[in-house]
């Protein structure tokens, strides 16, 4: 009896070794985003593009170094600045070297100012933050810090791109800007105010709100406001159910003119619009699947499809963000050494799935890249968004947009 016992002991040891020999070969990325609330949808897509791009261009590649794979682990922020700081520090207390969030720039101010105190005062156990969607400028400007990397475009980027088309549209002459009331709704105001100043002065600006984030429900009296106006066209960087709330206010209205936006695609936003967005819903960003770039990316749109039909790939730069870790860690020759992996991430120039380059700027750790601004359509659409006949086709294209535009970031380097 007693030797089956030290037998069962024994194996169960091995087990216990096997398992732990496992997960630590496992590279894990803390996912943290709003997975419940009104903006969950967003979360939950983002959440599906990250673990599709980890298996599919990183795990069935044969993993970093030789054979760890990429493994995400989510945590829900549930869209709270606070609720985002403790997932920052159980996800660290798990012994997480990297944090992907996108989804406020409120929120990723908060997680960028959390990882830079953490990380001076831990210089043992430093970790790094991956932002693939909070535009807001002040980020890669005066709030810099070198453990911090955005993917996206800024906010002052894609205005820059989305101006130049507006620009070439002789029939604008009033323009109202509406946003919600943060960080990232006032940098995308703030921006169409000194682009619009700068390239079409005879353009009035009509309007120039905010509204709360998440809590309107009826954005009724707002579209009422816009129509009366006067306006032309619209600008907004509204994203989630403020999106689709603001817009569909907006067009059951009246309103004809263009609304140009930063996030009116996916997540229930195109199927709500429908016709009634067609040739009026106009989206700066990159990455866009239509026409494709390549084979190999209707490819992964097709799969990342079968494989999540109640999803969309809406945030291109997702993969990225998973490509470009990837071969940071490489490089770097660890998956635990993070100051070798930002170097590593530093200057590189990555040859997209979406079509171009991707160049991280050392200056700022912001991403360079190709900005499109497309329309919303039913025509030539290779890959439809919402499970409906309508997405999001390219009409213009800046290549490298603001490849050489000024940074305040005055970033301290270990």
């Amino acid at each position: 009896m007693k030797k089956l016992v030290k037998l069962m002991s024994a194996t169960m040891l091995a087990t216990a070794v096997g398992a732990f020999s496992a997960a630590a070969d496992t590279v894990k990325i803390a996912f943290i985003d709003p997975l419940s609330g009104p903006f969950a949808t967003t979360g939950s897509n983002g959440l599906a593009e990250y673990k599709f791009a980890a298996e599919e261009l990183v795990n069935k590649q044969g993993g970093v170094l030789g054979g760890q794979e990429f493994e995400i682990v989510a945590f829900d922020n549930k869209m709270s600045g606070k609720e985002s700081l403790i997932n920052v520090q159980v996800a660290i207390d798990q012994g997480i070297k990297f944090i992907a969030q996108g989804n406020s720039s409120g929120i990723a101010h908060a997680i960028t100012d959390a990882v830079d105190k953490h990380n001076r005062r831990n210089p043992d156990n430093r970790v790094l933050f991956l932002n693939y969607s909070a535009v807001d400028p002040a980020l890669t400007n005066d709030k810099c810090n070198f453990w911090h990397f955005r993917f996206d475009a800024n906010a002052d980027i894609k205005m820059d791109a989305l101006t130049d088309v507006m620009a070439q549209n002789k029939e604008l002459g009033k323009v109202y800007l509406i946003g919600q009331d943060y960080s990232f709704g006032k940098a995308v105001a703030a921006a169409a105010v000194r682009d619009l100043s700068s390239k079409r002065p005879d353009i009035e600006i009509v309007g120039n709100e905010l509204h709360p984030i998440g809590k309107v429900k009826d954005f009724t009296p707002y579209a009422r406001k816009i129509v009366s106006s006067g306006a032309d066209a619209v600008i907004t960087g509204n994203w989630g159910s403020d999106m689709v709330g603001l817009g569909k206010a907006i067009i059951e209205a009246g309103f004809e003119g263009p609304i140009y936006t930063y996030y009116a695609a996916s997540n229930g936003i195109t199927r709500t619009f429908g016709e009634a967005g067609k040739g009026s819903i106009y989206l700066v960003g990159e990455g866009f699947q239509n026409p494709p770039a390549s084979d190999r990316m209707s490819k992964y749109v097709e799969e990342f499809n079968a494989k999540y039909p109640d999803h969309d790939i809406s945030q291109a730069r997702i993969t990225n963000v998973v490509e470009m870790l990837a071969r940071a860690i490489d490089e770097a020759g660890s998956a635990t050494d993070v100051v070798k992996i930002a170097y590593a991430l530093e200057g590189m120039e990555h040859d997209s799935l979406w079509g171009g380059k991707v160049f991280m700027r050392p200056d700022d750790h912001q991403a360079i890249q190709n900005v499109h601004v497309g329309v919303h359509t039913d025509e030539d659409m290779k890959h439809p968004l919402d499970n409906s006949p309508y997405g999001i086709y390219s009409t213009s294209m800046v290549e490298m947009a603001s490849a050489n535009s000024p940074t305040s970031c005055k970033m301290k380097r270990p």
